[in-house]
């Protein structure tokens, strides 16, 4: 594993909104790398501060498209993922352990650009810059999170996830840095982008998460021969997990019937894939 280091300008300030669970904390965060300026909503669980868990480390789970995760007042259309409900309710339930969600907020007209490690003519993206996306994550956000909050490092307490063009970033970085994450979430995952080159770049990569959750609504475009290929796009990424010797308790493939793309769908599936992603293990 290479070495990570800080390169980016931060600022935190604390977050109280009428529509948060718990303890979200906010870095105003300036990239080096993209030469622009985010937020990144850290997440707490409970009892963070407690001085019985002073010294406990805890897992990581980093989202992009930070905006839609925990609050309506910035969500895409009002409507948030509940990530925060979700996660404090399983932990308080201990179906979860404790951990930190770290929600890295897309880059607005830029976000399109981000997301995109290859050109592609459908959308018009050019000169995209999803490329560097990994080392954005790796040697800017990781870093201050690690300096900021106590996390337990190594791929099992590290995940990595997203929707839609999220997830296809979070695709190509986990196979772009092997070893680093051991929980994935694709949610609607964009595989048909760029001709489907991350379907060829998958056919050839081993070094899965030990743990992936994918999911895909039967109508997510509201056009049949488009929601038949997307529902085929990820039966066929399924296909190539299980063929790298992905069994059913490493994967989990939801075909959600009648489900759309947007962030209420996700939203609904947010505790199936925490649960499976994090659950604690049986001894």
């Amino acid at each position: 594993m290479e070495e990570i280091s800080p390169t980016a300008e931060k600022m935190e300030i604390a977050v109280a909104s009428g529509s948060v669970t718990g303890d979200l904390r906010l870095h105003e965060f300036r990239s080096r790398i993209f030469r622009n300026t985010r937020w990144l909503r850290v997440w707490l669980p409970p009892r963070y501060d407690a001085p019985e868990n002073s010294s406990r480390h805890y897992p990581v789970f980093y989202l992009n498209d930070g905006q839609n995760l925990f609050e309506r007042e910035t969500a895409f259309a009002g409507v948030e993922w509940q990530v925060d409900e979700t996660a404090d309710r399983l932990v308080r339930q201990e179906v979860i352990p404790p951990l930190i969600i770290v929600g890295i907020d897309n880059a607005q007209s830029d976000r399109m650009k981000e997301y995109l490690p290859y050109r592609s003519l459908n959308p018009p993206i050019l000169r995209p810059q999803g490329k560097c996306y990994p080392n954005f994550l790796m040697n800017e956000v990781m870093p201050l999170v690690y300096e900021r909050y106590r996390i337990a490092r190594g791929p099992e307490n590290t995940g990595l996830g997203g929707s839609s063009m999220g997830a296809l970033i979070s695709l190509y970085t986990v196979m772009e840095k092997p070893g680093w994450f051991g929980h994935l979430l694709l949610e609607s995952p964009s595989l048909f982008i760029s001709n489907r080159r991350i379907m060829k770049f998958a056919r050839h990569f081993r070094q899965w998460p030990a743990k992936i959750y994918m999911a895909m609504g039967t109508q997510e475009s509201g056009r049949e021969e488009k929601d038949r290929q997307v529902v085929e796009d990820v039966r066929e990424l399924s296909k190539i997990l299980k063929h790298a010797g992905l069994d059913e308790d490493r994967l989990l493939l939801n075909i959600d019937e009648g489900a759309t793309h947007n962030e209420g769908e996700w939203a609904k599936r947010f505790p199936e894939a925490l649960t499976f992603l994090f659950a604690k293990r049986e001894l």
